[in-house]
C-alpha cells in the first residue's frame, strides 16, 4: 500500500504542479547492420540532469516496456536488450530500483525475411523521475523503416569445407596414381584403348566413357556411405569416442598394410567375374574394365579412399564423402583420358621400378601418424589422460624420424630393393621429414609448435601445462571456484551457469566459447589466433571465458538428464555435451564448433556471433573482441 499510495501521490503532483513542464527525455531510434539478414534496431533516451528513466525490471514505478506488431517480412529475435542500470534504494517507493541516468540504450535484434525494405511499427511505455517528483506515463510510437535483405556474398562454412574435400581428395587421387597398383595400369589400358579402336577419336571416347566409368564407380561408394550412415551419424563421427577408436584401428591396418606387412585384396572371384565381363565389349565391356581396375588397385588406393571417407565424413555433411569421392575418382580418370589422346605423352612417363614401392611406404608412415590423431580424439573425449600432448609429439617424432632414415636409406624393410644411392628427390624429401621432426622435439617442452596445432592435444593437456620446469606463483595459481586451466594459460569456466553468475559478480562480458576437444579448427584457433598477445591479454582480464565442450561425455545426474527438441527431432540430453550442444543449436541455430559469443551481465548478445571462418585472424578475431568489450562498457 505504501508503494501505491507513492506513486500515486508522486503522479498527482506533477501533473497538477508541473503540467506543463517539458518532456525531460528525448529519444532517437537508428538501425544497425549485423549481419545480411540482420539488423539491432537501437532505441536512445537522452535523460536531461537530475531525471532519470526506470529499466524494464523494476516494481513499484512503470517501467520501461517495449511492444512490438507483428510483421511477416521481419522476424524478432530474442527480448530487448537494456544496458547496464545503476540500482540503488528509493525512499519513495521504499525498495532498491533500477534506473538510468544521462543516457540510456535499448536494442532489439530483428531477423529480415524480406528482399524489399519494410518498416517496423510498434509503441512503448516509459516513466521518469527526479527526486521530487514522477511525471506521468508517456507512450511513444515506434515507426521504423529497415533495409532489405541481402544474401551472404561470402561463402558459408559447409561450401568452404566441401571445397576443401575436394582438393584434398584431388591430390589423393594424385598420390593413388603413383602407386604399384595404379601406375603400371596407365600405359597398359591406353594401349588398349588405342588398339581396339577403329581411329583415334573413337580411341579418344572410349578412354572418356573409361574415365567417367572410374568417376561413377567411385562416387557411388560415397553416395553408399552418405546413404548407409546418414547426416547426424556423420556430425558426430569427429567427437564420437568408438568412431575416433575404430578410425584409428582402421587407420594401423592400413599403415600396416602399406609397410608391407600384408596386403589388402579384394577376392579373385570378384576380379575374374569383373574381367570376364570388360571381354563383352561396347559401353559395359568398357564400365566392367573400370571396375577392373577399382578392384585390382585396392590394395594400394583401398588405404588412401579408407582415409578419405574417414575424413570427408567427420565433417558432418552428408555430401562431403561423395564430393571427396568425385575428386579422388577425377584426378584417377584424368590421366587415362589425357594419355589416350595424345599417347605420345606415355613416352615421358618413368619406368617402375622400386620407387613405386618407395612411394607405398612413405604413405604408410603418414597413415599411422594420422591415425594416432583419431586415437588422441577418442583420449580427449573420454578425458583418460593416457595420450597427452607430450606422448602424442614423441610418437610422432619416432615416426617422422624413422621416415627421414628410410628417405636417407638408413631403413630398409622387407620388401624393398636395394638401394644403391639416394636420389634428389628423396633427399630433399629427406631434408624436410629431418627438419619437421626436429621442429618437433622443442613441444616436448611446452613449445606450441603452430605448424602441426591442429594435431597434437591442446598445451593445457599434458603433464606439464605451462611448460617443463615452470613453477607457479601464488597469483597464477589462484583460481574462482568452478575456473580451469584453459587454452593459452586462460582460466575459463565449463559450466554456463558458473561463468555468467561470476561475470555479474564482476561486471564483465561473458565470452562463450563452443568447442571440443577433438575439435581440429578450435585448436587452429586457440593455438593460431589466442595466442598473439593482445588477444590472450583481452581473454584474461577484460572477459570471462566460458568454454562449453559439446563431446564432453561426462553424465549427467539422472535427475538432470530431460528430453528435447533438436531439429525437429527429440533428442535425449545425457551428457554435460549434450547439454551445450543443445544449448548451441537451440538459441543460436548452429552446431558448428569453435562458435563465439559475447554476452552482457544479463545473459543478451552484444554482437554478432563469431566463427572459425569468418573470424579466424588476428585481426579479425581483435576486432571483433574490441567492438564486444566496447558494447559492454
Amino acid at each position: 500500500m505504501r508503494i501505491l499510495f507513492s506513486l500515486v501521490l508522486s503522479l498527482f503532483i506533477s501533473t497538477v504542479s508541473f503540467g506543463q513542464i517539458e518532456d525531460p527525455v528525448q529519444w532517437n531510434f537508428d538501425v544497425i547492420s549485423v549481419s545480411d539478414n540482420e539488423v539491432d534496431l537501437v532505441i536512445t533516451a537522452d535523460i536531461e540532469d537530475s531525471w532519470h528513466l526506470y529499466s524494464q525490471y523494476v516494481e513499484g514505478p512503470i517501467p520501461t516496456s517495449f511492444t512490438f506488431f507483428e510483421n511477416k517480412s521481419l522476424e524478432y529475435v530474442g527480448d530487448v536488450v537494456e544496458g547496464t542500470p545503476h540500482e540503488d534504494y528509493d525512499k519513495s517507493f521504499d525498495t532498491v530500483l533500477k534506473y538510468f541516468e544521462v543516457k540510456a540504450e535499448f536494442k532489439q535484434r530483428i531477423k529480415l525475411l524480406s528482399d524489399t525494405a519494410t518498416v517496423v511499427k510498434g509503441e512503448f511505455e516509459y516513466m521518469v523521475c527526479n527526486n521530487g517528483m514522477c511525471l506521468p506515463p508517456e507512450w511513444i510510437d515506434i515507426e521504423v523503416t529497415l533495409p532489405a535483405a541481402s544474401k551472404p556474398s561470402a561463402p558459408t562454412k559447409n561450401s568452404e569445407g566441401l571445397w576443401q574435400i575436394f582438393f584434398l581428395a584431388f591430390l589423393s587421387g594424385f598420390v593413388a596414381l603413383l602407386t604399384p597398383c595404379v601406375f603400371p595400369m596407365i600405359p597398359m589400358t591406353v594401349s588398349f584403348f588405342t588398339k581396339q579402336s577403329k581411329n583415334k577419336s573413337q580411341g579418344i571416347r572410349n578412354a572418356i566413357i573409361y574415365g567417367l566409368s572410374i568417376i561413377g564407380i567411385y562416387v557411388f561408394l560415397g553416395v553408399v556411405v552418405s546413404g548407409v550412415f546418414g547426416a547426424d551419424a556423420l556430425n558426430n563421427m569427429a567427437t564420437n569416442e568408438y568412431f575416433n577408436l575404430a578410425f584409428f584401428l582402421l587407420l594401423v591396418v592400413f599403415a600396416a598394410s602399406f609397410l608391407g606387412a600384408f596386403e589388402i585384396t579384394m577376392p579373385n572371384s570378384w576380379i575374374n567375374k569383373a574381367d570376364s565381363a570388360s571381354d563383352k565389349g561396347g559401353l559395359i565391356g568398357i564400365f566392367f574394365m573400370a571396375f577392373t581396375l577399382a578392384l585390382v588397385s585396392f590394395s594400394c588406393t583401398g588405404p588412401i579412399v579408407g582415409t578419405l571417407l574417414v575424413k570427408a565424413a567427420s565433417g558432418g555433411s552428408y555430401i562431403g564423402p561423395i564430393v571427396g569421392m568425385f575428386g579422388f575418382s577425377f584426378a584417377i580418370a584424368l590421366p587415362f583420358t589425357l594419355f589416350a589422346a595424345f599417347p605420345g605423352w606415355l613416352n615421358s612417363l618413368p619406368k617402375s621400378g622400386g620407387w613405386l614401392n618407395s612411394v607405398k611406404v612413405v604413405l604408410g608412415f603418414l597413415e599411422l601418424a594420422l591415425a594416432f590423431k583419431f586415437l588422441s580424439n577418442a583420449d580427449l573425449v573420454l578425458d583418460l589422460h593416457i595420450l597427452e600432448r607430450e606422448t602424442f609429439i614423441a610418437i610422432w617424432i619416432i615416426i617422422f624420424g624413422l621416415l627421414t632414415m628410410y628417405l636417407l636409406g638408413k631403413l630398409k624393410l622387407s620388401h624393398d630393393s636395394d638401394l644403391k644411392y639416394v636420389s634428389v628427390g628423396r633427399l630433399f624429401m629427406a631434408i624436410i621429414t629431418g627438419a619437421f621432426t626436429v621442429y618437433m622435439i622443442p613441444g616436448l617442452w611446452g613449445a606450441p609448435l603452430k605448424l602441426i596445432s591442429a594435431f597434437p592435444p591442446p598445451l593445457e593437456y599434458s603433464e606439464s601445462p605451462y611448460g617443463v620446469g615452470y613453477t607457479l606463483g601464488e597469483e597464477a595459481v589462484h583460481k574462482e571456484e568452478g575456473q580451469h586451466l584453459g587454452p593459452q594459460g586462460i582460466m575459463a569456466f565449463h559450466d554456463y551457469e558458473e561463468g555468467v553468475a561470476y561475470a555479474k559478480s564482476v561486471n564483465k562480458p561473458v565470452m562463450l566459447d563452443f568447442t571440443g576437444k577433438a575439435c581440429v579448427n578450435c585448436r587452429n584457433m586457440e593455438q593460431g589466433v589466442w595466442s598473439d598477445s593482445q588477444i590472450k591479454s583481452i581473454l584474461k582480464n577484460e572477459v570471462v571465458l566460458v568454454s562449453l565442450y559439446v563431446d564432453d561425455r561426462k553424465k549427467l545426474a539422472e535427475e538432470d538428464q530431460y528430453e528435447t527438441t533438436l531439429a525437429g527431432k527429440k533428442k535425449k540430453v545425457r551428457t554435460i555435451g549434450d547439454k551445450w550442444m543443445v544449448l548451441q543449436a537451440n538459441t543460436y541455430q548452429t552446431n558448428s564448433q569453435p562458435y563465439y559469443v559475447m554476452l552482457d551481465s544479463a545473459g543478451q548478445p552484444l554482437l554478432e556471433n563469431a566463427n572459425y571462418q569468418d573470424y579466424g585472424r588476428v585481426d579479425l578475431f581483435k576486432d571483433w573482441l574490441d567492438r564486444g568489450v566496447a558494447a559492454f562498457n
